[in-house]
This record gives structure tokens, sequence and C-alpha cells, in this order.
């Protein structure tokens, strides 16, 4: 939606709102809201069901068998790292292991999905401007902050049937109780993200800042679960995510735990409201420091490098952090794949031939590699934000060229995937205890990849302003083709699709540099191409 298309439907909500009251309008910017983002909730619900409702027919093809699926759940009760990584397993049927599988990380898109939806309905409309052209019409004080938790219930909401209807198969009650706690979960930080847009200017900082918490919430689950065997450790139950893995479903599931979530969103949801009502419209509790700026700012790079510094650093405590957890799971791989040809097919379409723990390692950096598309992608997409916002505007009226702007975000972004790559293959090395040199080379070898997407994300932010949210669609696509691809077996050729099927399977596999050059080769045309699209068209108003 342009910025004019959205300056007139908020022109024209302000007209049609009327009403009185707290809550006046809330109804009409609902339905504003979910028009909004009739893309985007059905994009996030619908791959986040997908991840969910392919979960069995993934595992029946791995574990097919009671005998292995009842291995699996022995071999939780000695690995510590795979319960940091996964949970405990309370059941051993395929019901029970898709909610260990995947139920956490689910939780977690819920999760971040929700954030995304309330901060982009608050605290990014008053950042904007639109919510004071709204608040100028009868609309009540907490109606904006009514509809945003609204818009979030209904996301979560669909999620929430989408899982249970899909997983009925397994067991009605057990389905049931994993949609409501993944949804739980994503309520939980809904809440929490409408208390911290109260406390900052920023929408940007909002979305970081509740999404460390939510990566304090997974951490202090993992932490419990390595822990114990049973999930009952003080760090997982003060865990929203360890909630969700308590509630057992599949496995004589304790109902009382989704109390917790009704609870917990009661108080927050009460917290955010009483926040919302002192304070003025476009505040915040913490104001943003005025100026003047310390430090050098004399050229496009080093603005932004201002602007992203936060995320480069979010990025790079997280991976460094994630490589570690998967250097440990690492020492278990051979137990955890034993004599199960079928998971040893999976994991070796995944990181090559070349012995199950080598295999395992370029697992590991495959998903990391994967995951660092996101960040490029995000950085990339600041562009649009600072376009969107009519941030750049000033700084471009100055002797500042549009490629010069560019330029300055986009080596943020493609050199920080080059250090996020590294400092993953960090934690990677030293979890496991191998030598450094090949898994920094391994992590180096997917930076084509990810330098690719993030092509592909300037390509279309350079073309039209419009087109730049599709670069998510394709990030999210080579994510999803990388996860579930080789469980499901999916053909060479739809792998393809993927940039990170091209390349060689390191450490183990031989170097291939002509994958690696072809790659590079693309990613600069498309810079080129994107950055000369930015230089001939007009910007967004």
């Amino acid at each position: 939606m342009t910025a004019t298309t959205t300056s007139t439907a908020t022109s024209a909500f302000a007209v049609r709102a009327g009403g009185s009251g707290q809550l006046a309008g809330t109804g009409t910017l609902l339905r504003f809201a979910l028009r909004r983002d009739r893309v985007m909730i059905p994009l996030w619900v619908g791959v986040i069901a997908l991840l969910v409702l392919s979960m069995p027919s993934s595992l029946e093809t791995v574990y097919s068998t009671p005998a292995e699926r009842a291995a699996v759940a022995q071999q939780m009760l000695t690995s510590s790292s795979l319960r940091a990584t996964y949970g405990p397993v309370f059941s051993d049927s395929l019901g029970g292991l898709t909610a260990w599988r995947i139920g956490g990380y689910a939780g977690v898109f819920a999760g971040i999905m929700s954030l995304l939806i309330v901060v982009r309905h608050t605290r990014d409309e008053e950042e904007s401007g639109r919510q004071e052209m709204i608040s100028a019409g009868m609309v009540g004080r907490r109606a904006p902050l009514t509809a945003a938790l609204l818009a979030a219930f209904v996301a979560n909401g669909a999620l929430a049937l989408l899982i249970a209807g899909g997983l009925a198969g397994q067991g009605g009650a057990g389905a049931l109780a994993l949609g409501l706690g993944v949804a739980g979960v994503g309520m939980i930080f809904a809440t929490m993200a409408a208390i911290v847009a109260q406390f900052t200017e920023s929408a940007r900082l909002a979305k970081g800042l509740t999404g460390g918490l939510l990566g304090a919430a997974f951490v202090l689950r993992a932490a419990g679960d390595s822990a114990t065997t049973d999930g009952s450790s003080v760090l997982t139950w003060i865990s929203p995510v360890g909630w969700l893995e308590e509630s057992r479903a599949f496995a004589d599931e304790r109902w009382w735990v989704l109390l917790l979530f009704v609870a917990a969103c009661a108080v927050q949801g009460a917290t955010a409201y009483e926040l919302a009502g002192r304070r003025d419209v476009g505040m915040s509790f913490l104001p943003t420091r005025p100026g003047p700026a310390s430090g050098r700012l004399g050229s496009a790079g080093a603005l932004a490098w201002r602007l992203q510094r936060g995320t480069v650093l979010g990025w790079s405590l997280g991976f460094l952090a994630a490589g570690a957890a998967f250097g440990g799971i690492t020492k278990g791989a051979a137990d955890l794949v034993g004599d199960n040809d079928k998971t040893r097919e999976i994991i070796e379409r995944m990181g090559g031939q070349s012995g199950i723990t080598d295999a395992f390692l370029a697992t590991m950096v495959g998903m990391l590699g994967m995951v660092a598309a996101l960040y490029v992608v995000s950085c990339v997409l600041r562009l649009h934000g600072e376009e969107t916002s009519q941030r750049a505007e000033p700084v471009l009226a100055g002797a500042v060229g549009r490629l010069r702007w560019a330029c300055g975000h986009l080596t943020v972004a493609f050199g920080g995937a080059v250090l996020i790559m590294l400092l993953g293959g960090l934690g990677l090395g030293l979890g496991y205890g191998a030598e450094l040199g090949p898994i920094l080379g391994a992590c180096l070898v997917q930076v084509p990849a990810i330098w690719t997407l993030g092509a592909l994300a300037v390509l279309l932010y350079g073309l039209s302003p419009q087109l730049a949210p599709g670069a998510w669609a394709v990030a999210g696509l080579a994510l999803l083709l990388g996860w579930i691809g080789p469980a499901l077996n999916v053909p060479q050729t739809v792998m393809n699709l993927s940039p990170f099927g091209h390349l060689p399977k390191l450490p183990g596999d031989e170097m291939a540099w002509t994958p690696v050059l072809i790659l590079m080769g693309i990613a600069a045309g498309l810079v080129g191409v994107g950055l000369g699209a930015l230089r001939r068209r007009d910007l967004s108003g």
C-alpha cells in the first residue's frame, strides 16, 4: 500500500469511525488493519501451519515403526543438547513427536508474527503520523491498541484452527491442545509488544526489544530442558515457550496450563491499556535522546551504520549462540541417527555423503546460511522503510546521491552477512570442538547464496517500493525448501529453485568454485539492475 493510498484510507476512516467512548471506531479500524494485512497474515499463518502439518508425514518417513519412534524418545533422556534444541519427548506417537519436533518453533514463529502485527498497527502508525490523523476523528483513545490486538487474535485463531483441524487425525484432543498452545504463545508476545510499544518512539526498536524477549524465552526453555528430562525445571516454567511444551499435546494433555496463557495475556493487555492511557499520541515513556548525535556521521555509510548497528549486533550475538548450540547437537549426531537408514539419507541429502558427522555439520552450516538470508533481506529493506517514512528525502536533498545513500545500507547488509556467518561458524566450531578452519570456510561458501537473495531484494525495491516486501516471500521459500524439502524427498529440480541448492556441502565434500562464482555474478548483476532502477524512478511521497 503506497503512502498516498494509506493517507487517503486513513482520512476516510477518520470520517467514518463515529461513535464515542474509549473503544469508539474499533470495528472500523480492525477491518482497516485486516485489509492492510490481507497478504502478510495469510502468508505467515499458511507457512507456520504448513511447517506443522507436514511434520507427521516427514516423521513417518524417517521413523516408520513404533520401535524406531520409541528409540528416539529414549535418546532424549541421554542427550541434553537435543533436549535444549527440541525439548523432551512426552509421547512416541506421531502426534507426540510432531509436538516435540516443531511445537516450540511454531510457537516462536507465531510470536514473531504477532509482535509484527501489533507494532505495525500501533507504534508504526504513530511514528508515521497516520495515527494522529485518525485520532482527529471520533476514535476512542484505546481503539487503535484494541484493533491491533484483535488483528493478532484473528491471525492466531486462524493458525490454531488450521493446526487443530490438520492434526485431528493424530488425535483430536492433542491437536486442539497444540493449536491452542501455539496461538497462546503468539498472543503472549502480541500483548508484550503492546507494552513495549508504549516505551519507545521507534517501531523498529519496539520490534527488536520484543524479539529479544522472545529469544530470551526460548533460551530459558532450552536451559531448563537441558537440565532435566521431564520439563520440570523452573527455567522451563517461567518461559511462555515452555508453557507450550508443558501442555503436553498428544500425551495426557494438561489443559490447565492453557490458563497460564489466558492469565498472562490478561495481565499484559491490562498493563498495555493503562500505559497507553497515560501518554500522548506519538510520545513514549522513554523518549528518543535529543541531538546532536555523537561520533562521525560524515557519510552515507556512517549514517547507515548508525541506523543498523543495533541490528548487526543482535544478529551477531544470536548467530554466535546458535552456532554454539548447533555444535553441541552435532556431538550427539551419531547417536541420534543410530541405525536408522532413513534419517541418515535425509541428513546426507542436506549435508552431503562424506560421513554422518561432516554431513550433520554441513546441515547446520546450511541452516545458518538460510537464516542469514533473512538478515540480509531485512537490512536491504531498511531502504524501503527509510523511503516510505520520508526520512530519506532530507538526506537526499543534500549532497548525497541515491546510489551513495543506497550503497551505505547495502554495505551494512552484505558485509554484515559475512560477519554473522563467521561468528556462527566460530560458535559451531567451539561448540563441537573441531578445527575452526574448515568450518569457517564452509560458512563463507554460504555467502554467495545469501547475497543472491539480498540482491533480489535490491532488485525488487529498486523497481518499485510495492514489490519490495516480496523479498520476504522468496527468502521464506528458500528456508522452507531447505528445512523440509530433504525430509519430504522433494525433487532436486525443485530444490534448485533455492540458491542454496547449488552450493557444495562443506565441510566434507570437495570445493566446487563454479556455482559459487556464478551466484556471485548473479548477485552483482541483480544489485546493478536494482540500483539502476532506483536511480531512474521517483521516490514515494
